[in-house]
């Protein structure tokens, strides 16, 4: 069982910057027992999409819109994953959700929601314009 904790999501101006962290559960710096850490965003309405998704060896592509303003990072030491959201944009305002499985991430492809057995609640990002 792993349990996440989002945090961080909050409303800004476009243009402005927020990290959001992902708190785990389970020691996430590990290469005998990986684990695959994600973001996904759900905007009102609409499908939820990945944004990115890192283990202790890899980085996944990172979703099309968000391509060179969204990182994503770990600190293993605290079992925290974050994302680094700079240069926010209206279309940006969604849940955001951290997401978890086991083993090492599929590093071919942006994360899709179906390989990921362990979500958060969810931190709420809101960019007026």
């Amino acid at each position: 069982q792993v349990h996440l904790v989002e945090s961080g999501g909050d409303s800004v101006q476009a243009g402005g910057s927020l990290r959001l962290s992902c708190q785990s559960s389970r020691r996430i710096g590990s290469t005998s027992n990986p684990i695959c850490m994600a973001w996904f965003r759900e905007p009102l309405g609409k499908e939820r999409e990945g944004v990115a998704a890192i283990d202790i060896l890899h980085r996944t592509p990172v979703l099309d819109s968000v391509k060179g303003r969204f990182t994503i990072s770990t600190d293993n030491s605290a079992n925290n994953v974050y994302l680094q959201m700079d240069s926010l944009q209206p279309g940006d305002t969604a849940m955001y959700y951290c997401a978890a499985v086991l083993g090492y991430c599929n590093r071919l492809y942006v994360p899709n929601s179906a390989d990921f057995f362990y979500w958060g609640q969810g931190t709420q990002v809101t960019v007026s314009s």
